[in-house]
């Protein structure tokens, strides 16, 4: 039994194009030397959710010191600055493989105008950054009560004498 195959030209030069990315990934990307470790850019992973009163950030920043992270507000804008740093040991480890990622990074995030910038919590725990960002009293939401007017009832009206 014959089998038609339809040929792609282009087939052999993605793969050769896949492997030339993981030959200069294995050459010159993470390998353990601490000048590419030093160097490297990252970017944590955040979760943002919101209630009635808050805003609330979530960054996973784990084996990072809370004197490394630096917090500011500017212009309606939230800037997270860290850096995570090689621990070199003094006794020569052969690394085999270094997955997590070193260096510093910058995380920024508009601000909706409802926050209140003179109000911001940050709280450092278990390698989760969390930031509390306060809403303005005026932004919260209001309940509004429905008011249903009196029905009137005609009486003697309607009735049969």
């Amino acid at each position: 039994m014959t089998v038609i195959t339809r040929w792609d030209p282009f087939r052999e030069f993605s793969t050769l194009q896949d492997r030339m990315n993981r030959l200069f990934q294995d050459s010159f990307g993470q390998t353990g030397r601490e000048e590419s470790l030093s160097s490297s850019v990252f970017a944590p992973a955040v979760d943002v959710y919101e209630d009635e009163q808050h805003i609330t950030l979530k960054i996973e920043v784990p084996g990072i010191d809370e004197k490394d992270i630096d917090i500011r507000v500017e212009n309606n804008t939230l800037t997270v600055h860290g850096e995570r740093k090689f621990e070199k040991d003094e006794k020569e480890e052969n690394y085999r493989r270094v997955e997590r990622q070193y260096g510093s990074f910058t995380r920024s995030f508009t601000l909706p105008n409802v926050v209140d910038a003179e109000n911001i919590q940050a709280d450092y725990d278990k390698g989760v950054l969390k930031i509390r960002l306060a809403k303005k009293a005026e932004a919260k939401p209001k309940q509004i009560k429905v008011n249903v007017g009196s029905q009137k009832t005609l009486e003697g009206k309607g009735k049969a004498a």
